[in-house]
C-alpha cells in the first residue's frame, strides 16, 4: 500500500502568513513614523529640534535659506503625511504604490544621509558604538529605508503599473 504525499499543501504555508502579517506591520511600521512625525512638523518644539539637524547637513541646509525654519518644516511634513497615506493606499492601487515606494525611499535615504554629516557617536561614552540623541533618531530610518525599497520593488514588480 503507497501513500501519495502532496507536494502543495491544502492551506497556505505558515511562512507565507508569517510574511504576510510581516509585510502588514512592516507597513504599519513605516506609515505610523511619517504620520506622528509629518504631523509633530507643524508644532513649534519639532520646528525648533529640526533647524539643528537641517542646518548641520550641508546638503540641507539651502532650504532653511528658502523656506525658513517653519516653512521647511512644513514641508517636510506634507511629504511625510502624504507618503504616509500613499503607504495606506499602496497595497490597492498600483499607482499609489509606486508613488509611496519613491517618496519613502527617498525620505528615508535623505535622512539617513544626515547620519553622515551630524555628530552620531557620543563622545562622553568614549564614541562609537554609543549613539547621541540625534543618531539614536536616526538610526531607525536605515530600516525604514529598507521597507521603502521594498515597497518600491514591488510596485515595480506589478507588471501593470499604468492601471489603477
Amino acid at each position: 500500500m503507497s501513500v501519495s504525499m502532496s507536494s502543495q499543501p491544502a492551506a497556505p504555508s505558515i511562512s507565507r502568513s508569517v510574511r504576510r502579517v510581516g509585510r502588514a506591520i512592516a507597513l504599519i511600521g513605516i506609515i505610523l513614523p511619517l504620520l506622528l512625525i509629518g504631523l509633530n512638523k507643524f508644532q513649534p518644539f519639532e520646528v525648533a529640534l529640526l533647524k539643528p539637524l537641517i542646518g548641520g547637513t550641508p546638503w540641507l541646509a539651502w532650504m532653511l535659506g528658502i523656506f525658513g525654519d517653519v516653512g521647511t518644516a512644513r514641508l517636510l511634513g506634507v511629504v511625510e503625511i502624504m507618503t504616509a497615506f500613499l503607504l495606506v493606499v499602496s497595497p490597492w492601487s498600483k499607482r499609489a504604490a509606486l508613488a509611496a515606494g519613491v517618496l519613502a525611499s527617498g525620505t528615508f535615504a535623505v535622512t539617513c544621509s544626515t547620519l553622515l554629516a551630524l555628530p552620531i557617536w557620543e563622545p562622553s561614552a568614549g564614541g562609537f558604538p554609543y549613539l547621541t540623541f540625534a543618531g539614536t533618531f536616526l538610526i531607525k530610518d536605515v530600516a525604514l529605508l529598507g521597507i521603502g525599497l521594498v515597497v518600491l520593488g514591488e510596485a515595480l514588480d506589478r507588471n501593470d503599473i499604468g492601471t489603477r
